[in-house]
């Protein structure tokens, strides 16, 4: 497959660039007002802000207990300018130094506590859910065709609850004209000609995001599309509201105590269906790697392999599928993904430059609005690669 250029944060006026130079100074704002971290922890993390755009990239310390990884996952890069690594490879390492710097690795107060939890928390208790969870009483109205259609829009617009990018930007609507890509009559039959089989759930963000996908996987289990479905987690933060196990927990509570019967019956599902192993939390070190897909490990590739379907969710499993890359948008992307070891679909709004399978049409509608399409989270696509 031809290659396109990766995408780097140096190019002044770039989506990449602003995420540098606006976008974390907010997070950072957020996340020091959000816990009482001590001085030290807010001067290592003022540190980190100044550095990630005035200064090089510095390898990690003698004594952090990944260094061997990250000087791997790094070479070449180190003592060069933040800008010039890879966008994808830069982000990642911003939010591992990020974590660092509060403490989350070393024995003391703030190990191991999520810097993120007080946004993730704060949003699965809010009324929005409140009234998602009511809406779910709805369901059994529709019927099965028209059921399966709300809960894979469900899952993907929820895409658009991700607390990094409601930081600078603002939702826009889920109209037809949004979606720009819908291969969800292929994806619809492939479950329906593979049922019974094992599924695979690459999550993205916690909270109102993870909640209808956890909605779609009871789903997928009671319809007989899948006998088992696996839900890929970070295995610690990440990228500000990324799911964890944690997160899993939180949101099956919040669905089993829900006060409407259609909601807390779902809960008490996937609740029986974690105990049964109908439904397992997975996770790896590679989840919060800065690498593409393409680099996947021999035991993570083994265990895609056997799935029937990789169902990938949001902007940064996407990023990471097709390669974090100035692709022409036209890229077919069935090309893009033929690298991964079972057929994928991914459901993914757009909130970054890469875009792939894209029509010609579409690409031409979307440039004469001379709007920056790409990354205001308006857009989404529905696309399935399957393997022969």
């Amino acid at each position: 497959m031809p290659t396109a250029p990766v995408i780097r944060s140096d190019v002044p006026g770039s989506f990449a660039r602003s995420v540098f130079h606006e976008r974390h100074p907010e997070l950072v704002r957020q996340v020091l007002d959000a816990l009482p971290y001590g001085p030290a922890e807010r001067a290592a993390v003022q540190r980190l802000l100044a550095e990630s755009v005035t200064g090089v990239l510095e390898p990690p310390a003698e004594d952090a207990h990944d260094r061997a990884q990250w000087l791997a996952w790094g070479e070449g890069l180190w003592g060069r300018p933040w800008g010039e690594a890879p966008f994808l490879w830069a982000e990642s390492w911003f939010y591992h130094r990020l974590l660092d710097a509060i403490g989350y690795f070393r024995p003391g107060t703030w190990q191991g506590i999520d810097p993120f939890a007080p946004f993730k928390n704060a949003e699965l208790a809010g009324a929005a859910v409140d009234d998602e969870l009511a809406a779910l009483s709805d369901l059994d109205d529709l019927a099965p065709a028209r059921r399966d259609a709300a809960l894979l829009s469900s899952a993907l617009w929820g895409n658009r609850a991700d607390l990094s990018f409601a930081m600078t930007s603002e939702e826009g609507g889920s109209t037809d004209s949004d979606l720009l890509a819908d291969d969800s009559p292929l994806l619809w039959a492939e479950l329906d000609r593979t049922r019974g089989g094992r599924i695979c759930v690459l999550a993205d963000n916690a909270a109102r995001e993870l909640l209808p996908d956890l909605v779609l996987i009871d789903h997928l289990l009671t319809r007989g599309s899948a006998t088992q479905v696996d839900l890929y987690v970070k295995p610690r933060p990440y990228f500000v509201s990324d799911a964890t196990t944690a997160d899993v927990l939180a949101t099956v509570e919040r669905l089993r105590s829900a006060p409407t019967d259609a909601a807390a019956a779902i809960g008490r599902r996937l609740w029986h269906a974690l105990g049964s192993g109908e439904l397992t939390v997975r996770t790896h070190p590679f989840f919060c790697a800065p690498l593409p897909f393409h680099d996947l490990p021999a035991d993570l590739r083994a265990e895609f392999t056997g799935a029937t379907l990789t169902v990938l969710k949001g902007d940064l499993n996407y990023r990471r599928l097709v390669g974090d890359r100035l692709w022409p948008p036209t890229t077919p992307f069935a090309d893009a993904a033929r690298h991964f070891p079972s057929s994928v679909a991914a459901l993914r709004t757009l909130k970054s430059d890469v875009i792939t399978g894209l029509s010609p049409t579409t690409v031409a509608r979307l440039d004469r609005t001379h709007t920056p399409w790409r990354t205001t989270g308006r857009h989404a696509v529905i696309q399935v690669a399957l393997r022969n």
